[in-house]
């Protein structure tokens, strides 16, 4: 069987992948980079400039101790050089991944049509289409907009800008903002509504006043015009560099006359991730939902094997959400009512300098009356990797009296598993 992949992101590389090994004949058309956008202009760009930025914090930090007489000059450009140069190196690792398991790679742009896809003229056939194209920033109407950037251009900086308004309230917004901060910008979000909403209370508290000291958060507050060096809010004008985080739009032009398609263009797909057409699948960001990297690869299994014949569901349960920050944020929200309980981070790589301040960080749980668990947030320098356990946990219906001889590797900055023991030892 004939299997054609269109996007080289996340979804569709680990999808033809998983095709391939099934055994079909696989071909992943891309257009432009492998990778997508997590590794070539998202996910990875953020990880690259994060450890630039912890360093500037940490080396601050030692100086105000005493320890050390660091004072560490950035150099912007070098910086970004330093992440496009490491990003190729990735890209073409990967890329090497993806020849050796069978894959065949065509690049260039595609057009679809019912049975094949044609790129530079040359057709090729398909039995079951997978289409794994991604999103792409939005735009908001608003006069000027021509004049503001957005996440793709981070790295096109000479250097950093002396002032820089960030328009949005989410994930992306909040990460850019302690990037450049940390970097010597002056930075204002400014936020049609309120920010990080998705986050509870105590979260949001601690990021806005503990990893975005420097940040001011204007709520409530509306973009009419942007200019080349500013933009009109209902507050009034403010000057500075505009940047735009506002959301994604999926890239689903290409197969709108095959599929049927949402009201913010996203495919509509099932459990199955199958679309209204029974050849045609879709997965990543393309069909809107969770749009992270770890959920894209999963869809993009999913895709793959029911395409191959084996009938596969995607299971969303317990999803983490991240933000990368000084300190990784990381939660698992289900909106649950139960037991709370909070302790502070652990003193340790990372963080351990931190307890000076009383700045290391806290976890947070609920649970049921049963030792269910309802609910996990922490920050902390390995959130990240905790709570993708945690998830795995909470989907295998884990009790809290299972932590009960959990041994953790040593040392760890996270208190997830002390929480969840002392939540068995309250039961």
């Amino acid at each position: 069987m004939k299997v054609v992949v269109v996007g080289g992101g996340s979804a569709g590389r680990t999808a033809s992948i998983e095709a391939t090994q099934i055994g079909e004949e696989v071909t992943l058309i891309e257009n432009d980079k492998i990778g997508g956008k997590c590794l070539n202009t998202g996910c990875m760009v953020i990880c690259g400039l994060n450890d630039v930025a912890k360093f500037a914090i940490n080396a601050k930090k030692f100086n105000q101790i005493g320890i050390t007489d660091i004072n560490p000059k950035i150099d912007y450009e070098k910086v970004a050089d330093g992440v496009k140069n490491t990003v190729g190196k990735i890209r073409g690792v990967i890329t090497s991944e993806t020849k050796k398991s069978g894959v065949k790679i065509v690049t260039g742009t595609a057009e679809i049509g019912d049975g094949f896809v044609t790129v530079d003229d040359k057709n090729y056939p398909y039995d079951k289409l997978i289409i794994a194209t991604g999103s792409h920033a939005f735009l908001p109407p608003v006069k000027g907009v021509e004049n503001a950037k957005t996440y793709k251009d981070i790295l096109n900086y000479k250097k950093v800008p002396k002032k820089m308004l960030i328009v949005g309230s989410g994930t992306i917004a909040t990460e850019l903002a302690g990037l450049f901060s940390t970097f010597g910008t002056e930075v204002h979000i400014l936020c049609r509504n309120t920010f990080l909403k998705e986050v509870e209370s105590d979260i949001r508290s601690y990021i806005v006043e503990k990893l975005l000291k420097d940040v001011e958060i204007h709520e409530n507050t509306a973009v009419s015009e942007i200019y080349p060096d500013g933009a009109l809010t209902n507050s009034g004008r403010m000057d500075g560099e505009v940047m735009l985080a506002v959301g994604m739009n999926p890239n689903s032009d290409l197969v709108k006359h095959l599929v049927e398609t949402g009201k913010k263009g996203e495919i509509i797909v099932d459990k199955r991730m199958e679309t209204s057409n029974k050849d045609i699948y879709a997965a990543g960001d393309v069909v809107g939902g969770i749009g992270t990297t770890p959920v894209a690869r999963m869809e993009g299994i999913v895709a793959a094997r029911n395409a191959c014949g084996v009938a596969t569901e995607v299971d969303y349960s317990f999803t983490p959400s991240s933000i990368s920050l000084y300190y990784d944020v990381s939660y698992i929200k289900t909106n649950e009512e139960g037991i709370n309980g909070h302790i502070p981070g652990s003193a340790g790589p990372g963080a351990f300098w931190n307890v000076l301040d009383r700045e290391t960080g806290f976890t947070k749980a609920i649970v049921g009356k049963e030792g269910e668990i309802m609910g996990v947030s922490s920050i902390s320098p390995s959130a990240h990797t905790v709570l993708a356990y945690m998830s795995k946990f909470m989907k295998d219906g884990y009790q809290t009296h299972d932590f009960d001889n959990f041994v953790e590797a040593h040392p760890s900055t996270d208190a997830v598993y002390k929480l969840m023991k002392f939540f068995s030892k309250f039961e």
